[in-house]
């Protein structure tokens, strides 16, 4: 069975960046996937929704919601704020 999402990531070393996969059923865990990805600073290759590459304003909408995942959880650290107060200053997704 396919799983519906799979994203394709790769990790650069000194001489080659192998790719990597990473399969999920569900799209939450699939863009919090992807905010470890951004964090790490990892390139994305490709996301895949049940086989098929997402299309290009799917992909982009995937990677600003784990963005703005990222972002929200680096300003409660930094400002020690609740994702409650975050969200209602800033307005990213907590």
């Amino acid at each position: 069975m396919i799983p519906k999402y799979t994203v394709e990531y790769s990790i650069q070393f000194r001489t080659h960046a192998p790719v990597q996969h990473y399969s999920t059923d569900d799209p939450v865990t699939c863009e919090q996937f992807i905010e470890e990805l951004l964090e790490r600073q990892f390139r994305i290759v490709s996301i895949k929704h049940e086989g098929v590459a997402l299309e290009r304003p799917d992909f982009d909408r995937m990677v600003k919601n784990a963005a703005s995942m990222l972002a929200s959880r680096h300003i409660c650290a930094a400002l020690h704020i609740k994702p409650e107060e975050e969200r209602f200053r800033f307005g990213f997704a907590a």
